[in-house]
């Protein structure tokens, strides 16, 4: 509201005599000083309360009003919540509540109900036929936004001054109901004392393959993280809550950095510094990145303890890269933290994936974290992005939400994505054109190496590469000019992304027939735009492209409810065992299913059963009649009623 709406709004108040001429000076003051609007300012002075003055505005602006009790209850199903955009409410504060599909009405809560202009983008950008507007206070309808749109589960926990002291005493009971005395506590140690005995993973990987796969003391690298696995296991056995916890924390430190591209041996050791993090600190309080950036007495325990794990194993020498996971895994991404106070990747990148993964486990399997209730994994990850930049890398939490949740999957599904090959000697300066990419309907993959990129390249699988000049064994141009003599590769688009500054680089690139080239630092955003439009460039000529996966990453029931609920259209394909079948698609509705000599309703209940094999969405399909009548949801409720009485 503009600040002459507030002062209007404050006349007519006083006009009408809900509020005095002291309580519009002093609610004025509010407004300018605080920067709020006038529901807030006469709320915080306590000139009226919520329910009188929103039932006068609602009467004013002749629509009904939604209180902050009602709007903290709802559960708003996402179908509702995708009809405004996160951006768009945030920026005019309105929030979607209720949409009628027969009639095409949307209903939101917004404070300025009579926004006609606001009105008027909110459904040309929904679609729909009419937006009827409620009346909210400001405050309710932000944190609506945040705890629906960004799974701030406590968002309404500080709409005022009342209800965020109530709140900040319950997480004052909560950590005094924790406090004890410390088990263990240890100065720092220096890194230098053992410096000589360490096996570092840059002399691994010069001592060649062999070397790699004997790890350490005469093992594999598997077999001794397995140990060493089993043995943090047993150690955590007397932890309660928190047992199992550090296995977790390297099962997630494991799949992230796969995630990213690292290599096996520094995958290898984050994950080992997942395992070890802990030791030591098994205390009163769980000391995660998190806990110990939010409350002092977290970071009080922390500043003891830090060194406890390295210090407890300092005689086997473990490998510098470990030592520093676990040293740094309490700094900050902005550099407020411990114990060196760096920052951004001055981070450690094994501290950095750490901190994430020890945080959410900590969210998602321990009922005494801040929470005091288990997450589940997508709240967990909301959490996670409240914090991004402050406390943890935001390119890894918003790669990390992608690993754990089955976005990745469903977006698959519903995006049709191209596939793109990125090859690049930095894996996080590539993960971060990963993200951007993801976000835009791509599938991506990544190589770091020329010879790994052409194994990769050689399955003819990809739609568009991004590459590096200063590859290594052979350069970017190798790479290139080898691709181009092989079927798959002769009109395959090519994206040239160099740091590289040589006169002649460009032409030479050209020559090879490249798209564009283009030189570093580039915004993610634009690079993203190019690549879309080389892509869409070739769209008439080779269709729409179809999508695959595994029945692990997505199980079949949930791929069809996608399916279905996005209106897709194609044949979903299904391999496992030897056998195979399809279920047909026309705009979400299921045409026909076919599995081995079943075919139908049957077919695809058989279907059904299955719990692993692979999958793969044609969407240039189009089934030539409907042999299936009922509906995805008759389908499927049938289908699971029979799974249940087998299973019986």
């Amino acid at each position: 509201m503009h600040p002459t709406g507030n002062v209007r709004m404050l006349d007519r108040l006083v006009a009408d005599g809900l509020v005095s001429a002291e309580q519009r000076e002093r609610a004025l003051q509010v407004v300018q000083t605080m920067d709020e609007r006038f529901e807030e300012a006469l709320i915080e002075i306590h000139a009226t309360d919520e329910a009188t003055l929103l039932k006068y505005l609602a009467t004013l602006h002749k629509t009904r009003f939604v209180s902050t009790e009602k709007l903290a209850k709802a559960d708003i199903d996402r179908f509702t919540l995708d009809k405004i955009p996160r951006k768009l409410a945030e920026h005019h504060v309105v929030f979607p509540v209720l949409f009628d599909r027969k009639a095409g009405v949307l209903s939101v809560v917004t404070p300025d109900p009579d926004d006609v202009a606001m009105i008027h983008e909110i459904q040309l950008a929904s679609g729909v036929k009419e937006v009827r507007a409620f009346i909210g206070r400001p405050r309710a309808v932000k944190a609506a936004i945040a705890k629906n749109y960004g799974g701030d589960i406590h968002a309404f926990a500080n709409i005022d001054t009342q209800a965020h002291e109530q709140f900040q005493s319950m997480l004052n009971v909560y950590e005094r109901n924790l406090v004890s005395d410390e088990s263990l506590t240890s100065s720092l140690a220096t890194d230098e004392r053992r410096r000589e005995r360490v096996i570092s993973a840059e002399q691994l990987q010069q001592a060649g393959p062999a070397a790699s796969t004997r790890g350490f003391g005469g093992f594999s690298g598997h077999e001794y993280l397995e140990t060493l696995n089993v043995l943090v296991t047993l150690i955590e056995n007397s932890r309660g809550d928190l047992r199992g916890h550090s296995a977790h924390v390297g099962r997630f430190v494991r799949k992230l950095a796969e995630r990213i591209g690292l290599s096996e041996i520094q995958t290898g050791l984050v994950t080992l510094a997942g395992y070890v993090h802990d030791l030591g600190k098994m205390g009163a309080y769980h000391l995660t990145a998190l806990n110990v950036s939010e409350y002092e007495a977290h970071r009080s325990a922390a500043l003891k303890a830090a060194a406890t794990p390295m210090r407890l194993l300092e005689t086997i020498g473990l490998p510098p890269e470990v030592q520093e996971a676990v040293r740094h895994m309490y700094e900050r991404f902005d550099g407020k933290g411990f114990p060196d106070g760096i920052g951004g990747k001055d981070i450690a990148l094994g501290a950095r994936l750490l901190a994430i993964a020890d945080t959410y486990a900590d969210l998602t399997q321990n009922p005494r974290n801040p929470f005091r209730q288990k997450l589940r994994p997508i709240q967990a990850c909301e959490v996670l992005a409240r914090f991004r930049e402050s406390i943890f890398d935001p390119n890894l939490v918003d790669l990390f939400k992608i690993t754990v949740t089955g976005d990745d999957v469903k977006a698959r599904l519903l995006a049709n994505r191209y596939r793109a090959l990125i090859v690049d000697t930095d894996p996080e300066e590539s993960t971060v054109l990963e993200l951007r990419m993801v976000e835009q309907g791509f599938e991506v993959t990544q190589a770091h190496a020329s010879d790994s990129a052409f194994r990769l390249l050689e399955r003819g699988d990809f739609d568009v590469v991004i590459a590096e000049i200063d590859l290594r064994p052979q350069d970017g141009f190798a790479l290139l000019a080898e691709a181009r003599k092989h079927p798959w590769g002769k009109k395959l688009p090519w994206v040239v992304v160099t740091g590289r500054t040589a006169r002649g680089d460009a032409q030479r690139a050209f020559e090879h027939g490249v798209e564009d080239f283009v030189n570093k630092p580039v915004a993610s955003d634009l690079l993203v735009a190019k690549v879309k439009q080389i892509l869409e460039r070739d769209a008439a000529r080779t269709g729409r492209r179809g999508v695959s996966g595994s029945l692990k990453e997505m199980g079949l029931p949930d791929i069809v409810q996608v399916l279905w609920h996005g209106r897709k259209t194609g044949a979903l394909r299904i391999s496992a065992g030897g056998d195979s079948g399809e279920i047909h698609f026309v705009n979400g509705s299921v045409y026909n299913a076919m599995w081995a000599s079943l075919r139908g309703e049957e077919a695809f209940y058989a279907l059904l059963k299955l719990e692993d094999g692979e999958f793969s969405l044609d969407p240039n399909f189009e089934a030539p009649q409907a042999v299936i009548q009922a509906s995805p949801e008759a389908l499927l409720l049938e289908g699971m009623r029979r799974l249940d009485e087998e299973g019986r």
